[in-house]
């Protein structure tokens, strides 16, 4: 019989943390030696500490998702993406954090709000769990946020969401929150 389909917190002792790489940003690069429950033979892993991220499908009455066209420098690529963020501010909540962050790379606020899922984006590496969100009602608003690097050189625009589900399926965008979030809402029946 197999076990119950879902996930579960667990941990396995760790004997010995050694931090590789720590600053005052929000992610840090840490080396754990562990053993798992009952064994005495110790094993180390990488582990990349990350706040958590939102990923924002904000969709208009016209059926348009809102894109943004990002460089990212580690997959070497400009990828189409969805308005996301960190967890980065103290206590602030991930739909709080989403709707700060949609003002912020979009210019956009919404009315409706739906949390589409919880997703881990390479748990064998990092701690980074990802909050989906659908947001509809969709309206511009004023924001004075200073974007810079990457940020600095995003293009944007609002693409029909039939097009983005095929440029998803054919592989042309591959971006993986993307992906995620609008299959996601497009499997609960929400596009």
């Amino acid at each position: 019989m197999a076990p119950e389909l879902k996930d579960v917190p667990e941990s396995w002792p760790v004997v010995d943390s050694v931090d590789h790489y720590r600053t005052e940003w929000v992610m840090a690069l840490r080396y754990d030696e562990l053993h798992r429950p009952g064994d005495d033979e110790t094993f180390g892993r990488l582990v990349l500490e990350h706040p958590g991220a939102v990923i924002v499908l904000a969709v208009d009455e016209q059926d348009r998702a809102f894109c943004l066209w990002q460089y990212r420098h580690p997959a070497q690529r400009r990828f189409v993406e969805l308005p996301a963020g960190l967890l980065d501010a103290d206590g602030e909540a991930p739909e709080d954090t989403a709707r700060r962050e949609l003002r912020e790379e979009a210019g956009l606020e919404a009315d409706d709000w739906t949390a589409l899922g919880t997703t881990w984006s390479s748990p064998g590496i990092s701690a980074e769990v990802m909050h989906l969100f659908l947001a509809r009602g969709i309206r511009t608003v004023t924001d004075d946020f200073e974007r810079t690097h990457e940020e600095a050189d995003m293009t944007a625009a609002w693409v029909p969401v039939d097009d983005l589900r095929a440029a998803v399926l054919a592989g042309r965008v591959a971006d993986g929150p993307l992906v995620q979030t609008l299959l996601l809402a497009d499997a609960k029946g929400l596009l």
